[in-house]
């Protein structure tokens, strides 16, 4: 009897570790997402311009292009996506559990999540920060002014702890009014139940065009915080993660070097070296990773490049990239990719 329990406890080991040990060979993650004919992203689902479905279930935002992104490197498919919406709190369970391949939904690099909780971040897509929102007839106009204010924050965010870190560097008094989900939070703050509220800036852009009366709130000019956000993977599948990263530097490469939805057929046939290997004319890059060489064509074809992903999705909130850390380093922003060669 003692025998049999050996055997058993044995095969439970390994079927556990099975799993693991694929990721850490590498392809484990691309084999699951061909096998299944599609890929499973978590994304944001009340955020306008970055994660959003509309009544008639359509998701679209700067987030939901690069799970296309991704799709369309991967199967050739933008719309071989099944858009998993996920709370701030569920979204890292999601991923280190494997319900989700990707996570995509406005998340913050830091270095907990980065180390302890065992992500791989794909480069940053957009540069934020976290800033405030408050009505236009308030008394709010800088961050000392919050003092005695209540503020409206999401439950298991960065935000929630840069508002604690706030409050006991400036010494002054914020009462968190503390909300599981965004949407909940929002409609709280459009009720009147707290003075401000607090979230990235680009959310408090995207926020104030879903409010009763978005004339009557102003963004105060202050950030509080560095919010680098991207695209995220698990740790232990390297092969997975250069391609999530590469599908980013393929977008915004092909900004650089003028390389968009409309004309990427005919670039195909550019003299320009750094071209013909963005496109996979030379260089096998595609194959190099398990992808068919003409992965970033597909990725171009289907969301464009990175400059077009933001006018779609982001310039409708205001949002302006010129002299922004959201420009391409040619123009003064942080934007880079690593050469493909």
């Amino acid at each position: 009897m003692r025998n049999t329990f050996k055997v058993l406890a044995v095969v439970s080991l390994v079927a556990f570790l099975m799993p693991l040990m694929s990721i850490g060979q590498g392809g484990g993650t691309l084999d699951v997402v061909k096998g299944r004919g599609k890929l499973i992203c978590g994304v944001n689902n009340a955020v306008p311009g970055f994660g959003f479905v509309d009544q008639q279930g359509n998701f679209s935002g700067f987030d939901i292009d690069y799970c296309r992104a991704v799709a369309a490197a991967v199967l050739g498919d933008p719309n071989a996506v099944e858009f998993r919406p996920l709370s701030a709190a569920a979204r890292f369970t999601a991923l280190s559990t494997g319900e989700i391949d990707v996570l995509s939904r406005n998340t913050t690099w830091t270095f907990l999540r980065d180390v302890d909780l065992k992500t791989n971040f794909a480069p940053t897509t957009f540069y934020d920060g976290q800033g405030f929102m408050v009505r236009a007839s308030s008394s709010i106009n800088t961050l000392t002014d919050l003092n005695g204010a209540t503020v409206c924050v999401l439950q298991g965010t960065t935000t929630e702890q840069n508002l604690a870190d706030l409050a006991r560097r400036l010494n002054i008094t914020i009462n968190p009014l503390v909300f599981p989900d965004s949407t909940t939070r929002d409609q709280a703050y459009d009720q009147g139940r707290c003075d401000a509220l607090t979230t990235d800036a680009s959310q408090l852009a995207a926020v104030r065009t879903t409010l009763s009366n978005p004339a009557d709130h102003k963004i105060l000019a202050d950030l509080i915080s560095k919010e680098p956000l991207g695209p995220v993977v698990r740790h232990g599948d390297d092969q997975w993660l250069d391609i999530v990263t590469w599908t980013v530097f393929c977008t915004i490469a092909a900004e650089e070097l003028g390389v968009t939805s409309g004309n990427v057929g005919d670039q195909i046939s550019s003299s320009s070296p750094e071209v013909r290997r963005l496109l996979g004319v030379e260089g096998d890059f595609g194959t190099k990773f398990g992808l068919a060489n003409a992965w970033c064509v597909n990725v171009l074809k289907s969301t464009g490049n990175y400059g077009e992903i933001y006018a779609r999705n982001l310039t409708p909130l205001q949002l302006p990239r010129d002299g922004s850390l959201n420009a391409l380093y040619t123009n003064g922003g942080l934007l880079y990719s690593p050469p493909f060669r």
